[in-house]
């Protein structure tokens, strides 16, 4: 039975639009797009989530920690299941946080490091061979209690697209741009409405079908 493991932010962990500080809320297993993929790919499919609300790609959060460094995440969840068929990855949205103060191509960095990781041979032999799929989250919009941490985050995040393409090519793997299909919650700013979740799974599940 071929494995999806998703590997994300809050995005992909499924984390609902935020009204107001202290406000937390997970979208159920019918409505996130990990589930929603899994369910349209059918039956002969095993997911495994690998969403951590707060993952950057390889940067230490210093106020939620050092955890939250993408690198050290990716390494781990490889290590941890498998063998896995076919992995997808969906992170950026948390580097463009004011408190980094990065650039496109820090965010570029942090990327590229992730890919070195998901394509290391050892990593690789270890789970028989898997397909990686990198997705560009849709740009953010910066609005409502997400202001201030997410401050220039509208410009930064649409920039990464185009640079997502660009290494995906160069690594040999393959693209999505979730900002084709889908935008941020008009809430937040940041998060997936539930609608938008149905919208990314069944696009992604596609995608799939097509490389697998």
């Amino acid at each position: 039975m071929p494995t999806l493991l998703t590997f994300g932010d809050s995005n992909t962990h499924g984390t609902r639009p935020i009204l107001a500080e202290g406000d937390y809320g997970r979208f159920d297993a019918k409505a996130r797009w990990p589930c929603v993929a899994k369910e349209a790919l059918g039956d002969k499919w095993i997911l495994i989530e690998e969403g951590l609300p707060g993952r950057t790609t390889c940067f230490e959060d210093p106020i939620m920690g050092s955890f939250m460094n993408g690198w050290t995440g990716l390494k781990i969840a490889l290590s941890t299941h498998g063998p896995i068929d076919l992995l997808t990855i969906m992170l950026g949205t948390n580097d463009c946080k004011a408190l980094f103060g990065n650039s496109a191509r820090d965010i570029l960095g942090g990327i590229s490091g992730l890919l070195a990781i998901a394509q290391n041979a050892e990593l690789q032999s270890r789970h028989g061979g898997y397909k990686t799929v990198l997705i560009a989250p849709p740009p953010i919009v910066v609005t409502g209690i997400f202001s201030t941490s997410f401050y220039g985050a509208d410009r930064l995040s649409e920039q990464l697209s185009d640079l997502y393409s660009e290494i995906a090519t160069l690594w040999g793997i393959e693209f999505f741009d979730a900002g084709d299909v889908i935008a941020t919650s008009p809430v937040d700013g940041v998060h997936f409405e539930k609608e938008a979740h149905q919208t990314l799974g069944t696009a992604l599940a596609k995608k799939i079908r097509t490389i697998m």
